[in-house]
């Protein structure tokens, strides 16, 4: 696609091309954080709107070699990922495709997003392994190529993030049916077995075994350390957020035991999170380490032992934008959720850009906005799944200023995108908002309809 004509990409606050972040931040970021004029957001959501009617359409993909069913995929033909699906790439792309055929009020489109969405689910189900575990990501071609199904105790290799339930109820809801599942549900009961079984903690947290495709890639939480030590702060509230999805589930089902169990699960894997993540010195959420075993009982077994170790996990202490998925989960007390927007999510020197949410805080040592596809980087450019989750948790707890402020962002800098470049991308740099990474990407850049 030839890139569009319009309003110019400074009516959006974009800053310009060959500034520096200093020269943005001495000057035209300024301008980028004002609200946008009525006349201006409206224009921007329907350039937007009219990119996503032409281009949407495209994501839905006929069953194809071992995908007995259609799929939904994260990019446009020919893009990266194009002919991969992924496991929580698929939640974000269908919920972004469902909104769009609801504000472009086509039944059909609406009807055929719900077929895909369906199909892509149980394509996953389709290869499920004996032991409940799901791949990360398929092909046409091959049903596990990081090798997460083989058989192994315990698999280092990462399977799906536990969004399976998510995307379900999202499907149910869209339909207005959930029959369609009742055959494929004890296939996420063992999914979820697979978890704990493999990956479950001694203090009930998840954590992850290698730190492929882990989602945040190379968060330094997790990314480059050794094997099952970090209960991954996104993991974990992907499974909180799972679970209760799962729940909901059950109860349309009518299966009360599992509703009730699945329900206590989710409440213990809240309360996990609240016990062990939320660091009160610093009043943020981190991911922590697990791997803290007393071996006083091995190492020098003759000597009267003194004091017990009284810690479990240790936090690692890296402000990542996953500190405020408390407030996507509503896990977060209104006191914590206080201190996470003022101390840090409104602070210019951590995570508040001109164009969104830093993915990793400025203040950190490993800050970074360096071009980079394997890992993606996620060491401070926005990404849109960060803006989009923020400002979910920003409108739970009635930030409504913050929240407007941030959409107002959100749309800002990808309408400029689609003027410059005729697409999207993958994600961008937070002082000027020039695009970092892979043209012609839609997945979760499509959630900014919802921002709207």
């Amino acid at each position: 696609m030839g890139t569009l004509v319009g309003v110019g990409a400074s009516a959006f606050g974009l800053g310009g091309e060959g500034e520096t972040p200093d020269q943005v931040l001495a000057g035209k970021a300024h301008a980028s954080v004002t609200p946008m004029s009525l006349a201006d957001r409206k224009e921007a959501i329907n350039r937007l709107l009219a990119y996503f009617r032409g281009t949407g359409p495209e994501l839905l993909r006929p069953a194809q070699g071992i995908f007995r069913h259609p799929s939904i995929s994260p990019t446009l033909p020919g893009g990266a990922y194009n002919t991969q699906l992924w496991d929580w790439d698929t939640l974000w792309t269908s919920q972004g495709l469902f909104r769009l055929s609801h504000l472009l009020g086509d039944r059909d489109l609406h009807q055929s997003i719900g077929h895909h969405a369906q199909g892509s689910l149980l394509n996953f189900f389709d290869h499920q392994a004996a032991d409940g575990r799901v791949s990360i990501m398929m092909t046409a071609a091959n049903p596990d190529p990081f090798g997460c199904l083989k058989k192994a105790s315990p698999n280092r290799a990462n399977q799906a993030k536990p969004v399976m339930a998510q995307l379900a109820l999202l499907i149910a809801d869209e339909l207005s049916d959930v029959q369609w599942l009742a055959p494929h549900f004890e296939g996420l009961l063992r999914f979820y077995d697979s978890w704990i079984l493999g990956n479950q903690s001694s203090i009930g947290l998840l954590v992850l075994g290698d730190d492929v495709a882990i989602g945040d890639d190379n968060d330094p939480t997790t990314f480059g350390r050794p094997f099952f030590p970090s209960a991954n702060l996104l993991l974990n509230c992907l499974y909180y957020r799972d679970l209760r999805a799962a729940a909901e589930l059950v109860h349309r089902l009518s299966r009360s035991e599992d509703a009730k169990r699945l329900g206590g699960m989710a409440w213990d894997q809240g309360q996990s999170i609240q016990k062990y993540c939320w660091d009160p010195r610093d009043r943020f959420y981190y991911t922590v380490d697990v791997q803290c075993v007393d071996r006083r009982a091995e190492l020098i077994p003759k000597v009267p032992r003194g004091m017990p170790m009284s810690w479990k996990c240790l936090p690692l202490r890296v402000q990542m934008f996953t500190g405020f998925l408390s407030l996507w989960c509503r896990l977060a007390t209104p006191e914590q959720a206080d201190d996470l927007v003022k101390l840090h999510y409104l602070n210019d020197e951590t995570f508040h850009a001109a164009f969104g949410v830093r993915s990793l805080s400025k203040q950190e040592t490993m800050y970074s906005l360096a071009r980079s596809s394997n890992p993606s980087n996620w060491l401070g450019p926005v990404w849109i799944i960060v803006n989009y989750l923020v400002w979910k948790g920003l409108n739970s707890y009635r930030f409504d200023a913050e929240a407007a402020a941030l959409a107002d962002k959100t749309l800002r800098l990808l309408a400029s995108d689609l003027t410059r470049n005729g697409s999207l991308n993958e994600y961008y740099d937070p002082y000027t908002g020039a695009p970092l990474s892979y043209k012609g990407f839609m997945d979760w850049d499509m959630l900014v309809l919802q921002m709207t």
